[in-house]
């Protein structure tokens, strides 16, 4: 494969700047001086490769400013000023850091990687924040890795790129411009004058259902308990058994998450949850836990519910991502009565009340407890006490909290109690997080000018052009597969109310793409730490994640002002060439 000179890639990128990006062209600085190059080599000690000197000799770096043409995410290229400076700033941390060290005791290679910065490593671009803290190096070292390329951070090790020389790499610019094809994974694009850089974004077009895997897996039970064996008498006169070793630990009490709900029966407190009918029955709480920690439950939340007190039913969660302590939940399941939720979470025991979607803050408690099953040994190493309680302070707050019940509200549960009952139980489609009305104003979104745009068209072309651009969102990431979507999507573009009450269709569609990405990520979690892989790969998971989070833009849509919801869109678009479409929508 043949690659281009240093002087044939600059001509490359010249004339492409030129056509489609006039405003960056015009930030390549002159040529560098020859007698500038000398002296830097002079104070730095070292000889410039010929790839470098060439590249400066036809530009001496770019000039700092908006619109200037950069290497993605290595940023500018540096000139000759900018080489020194680097390089002098680089060597002193690198001094300072390797003091102790002496890198004449390294061979070339252990040098290259275990150096904080060599002495011939020159820095010859600004990284993505146009400074020295990350960038492109150059070895000028004579060598086997004379004129190589490596990439620098900060926050990281150093490591060497696969360019072995910077005439590769301006060539691989080159190719991208003309081609329009990834650089270091991101895209150049000309826009409005300047050289911008943007990703594009592919997406599987048919995930792996987690939901659907949990559909066909058969639900776990509780194997029945062993018959105990009778004790028998043995023919040779007494006897005596002798235990050996410590007395076990007593495990903590099991004081699961729980919400009492006044004057509704528990079947409207498990619709108010979001229960899944098909996951509908009667279990114990070890059933229950057993069911939500197998792959039928997809991660989905498992509640318990039943009567207590008086006028009182209650709901515990056995399984699953926490849902009592979450606002949105509680405001739901108040509606039009009172909810007192108690919750522990290792050090913390939380006690509130809400009344018709307000939490009482005068009725609120809160208590931290400190972790006691550390111990300090004679020689001060650290131990941990298996089989006990961590945090009995914790748990003394749960039962104490928990009988005042009885006093403030008539609440009366004891959690020993309903453990063997088989209660109504069902596995949870989470209802979606609240939606934060408050945003930041609007200016830039992958480098465009949003705010600019929002203040110069009249808000109904606005409107009609953003709701062109849900579409396309829609298309891109599947979601207009889904008819509930698609109806939304649709009513939006012409301008038509939509439903999204709660439970209805489209919620219940948003709801499952939730709970779809949750369970992707869950089973490549668990993955990490299996020997059998994951059904769901990570193409899946990332799929499913643009569905939710598409999904949630068209919820943006209707429920957020325009500058907002457009913000989400624009940044959610998958095609780079998404301004060209937002041009076209604009203009209809």
């Amino acid at each position: 494969m043949t690659t281009f000179t240093v002087e044939q890639s600059w001509a490359r990128i010249e004339s492409w700047l030129a056509q489609h990006a006039a405003v960056s062209h015009g930030l390549l600085r002159p040529p560098a001086l020859p007698e500038d190059i000398a002296a830097a080599e002079l104070r730095l000690g070292v000889t410039f490769p010929p790839d470098l000197k060439e590249s400066l000799l036809r530009h001496d770096g770019v000039q700092l400013q908006d619109g200037t043409p950069t290497l993605g995410y290595y940023g500018p290229l540096s000139g000759v000023e900018d080489i020194v400076q680097s390089t002098e700033f680089l060597r002193s941390i690198g001094a300072d850091l390797d003091e102790d060290e002496d890198e004449d005791d390294l061979d070339e290679e252990e040098r290259d990687e275990h150096a904080y910065w060599p002495h011939e490593r020159l820095l010859i671009t600004l990284g993505i924040g146009w400074q020295s803290s990350d960038g492109l190096f150059l070895v000028s070292r004579p060598g086997p890795n004379h004129g190589r390329v490596g990439r620098y951070f900060d926050e990281d090790s150093p490591s060497f790129t696969p360019w072995p020389g910077l005439r590769h790499v301006l060539a691989d610019f080159a190719a991208a411009l003309d081609n329009g094809t990834p650089f270091n994974g991101r895209t150049p694009l000309g826009f409005e004058g300047q050289l911008i850089w943007d990703d594009d974004r592919t997406t599987v077009p048919d995930p792996l259902s987690p939901l659907g895997l949990a559909a066909e897996a058969t639900e776990p039970l509780v194997p029945p308990a062993a018959e105990p064996v009778p004790s028998v008498p043995r023919p040779d006169g007494p006897y005596t058994v002798v235990a050996i070793g410590a007395p076990a630990s007593q495990a903590a009490p099991v004081q699961p998450d729980v919400v009492f709900v006044a004057g509704i029966p528990p079947e409207e407190l498990w619709d108010r949850l979001g229960s899944v009918p098909s996951t509908a029955g009667p279990r114990s709480r070890e059933q229950a836990r057993l069911s939500a920690a197998a792959p039928w439950s997809a991660y989905r939340p498992m509640v318990r519910v039943g009567w207590c007190g008086d006028g009182w039913s209650y709901a515990t969660q056995e399984g699953g991502d926490a849902q009592f302590r979450r606002p949105e939940v509680l405001r739901r399941l108040s509606r039009g009565t009172r909810v007192v939720r108690l919750t522990k979470q290792g050090p913390e025991v939380r006690l509130s009340v809400t009344e018709n979607g307000v939490e009482r803050p005068e009725a609120a408690r809160r208590v931290d407890s400190p972790r006691e099953d550390y111990v300090i040994g004679p020689a001060r190493q650290h131990w941990q006490r298996l089989g006990g309680d961590p945090w009995p302070g914790s748990t003394a707050a749960y039962a104490r909290l928990l009988a005042e019940l009885a006093t403030e509200h008539g609440i009366t549960w004891d959690p020993q109690d309903d453990g063997d009952a088989p209660l109504e139980s069902a596995l949870l489609l989470p209802v979606l997080d609240d939606m934060l009305s408050t945003r930041h104003p609007v200016s830039s979104v992958r480098d465009f000018d949003l705010g600019g745009l929002v203040d110069r068209t009249p808000p109904e072309r606005l409107r009609s052009a953003m709701a062109a651009q849900l579409a396309r969102l829609a298309s891109e990431t599947g979601i207009d597969t889904y008819p509930e979507i698609a109806q939304a999507v649709e009513r939006i573009r012409r301008d038509l109310p939509v439903d999204l009450a709660a439970d209805g269709a489209l919620d219940l569609r948003m709801r499952t793409l939730a709970a779809e990405s949750r369970a992707a990520q869950g089973l490549l979690d668990a993955a990490r730490h299996q020997s059998a892989p994951s059904p769901i790969a990570a193409d899946d998971l990332a799929a499913w994640a643009v569905r939710h989070s598409a999904a949630g833009a068209v919820r943006e849509f209707l429920l957020l002002p325009l500058p907002a919801a457009a913000e989400t869109v624009l940044n959610q678009r998958r095609s780079i060439r998404w301004r060209d479409d937002l041009a076209a929508d604009l203009a209809d």
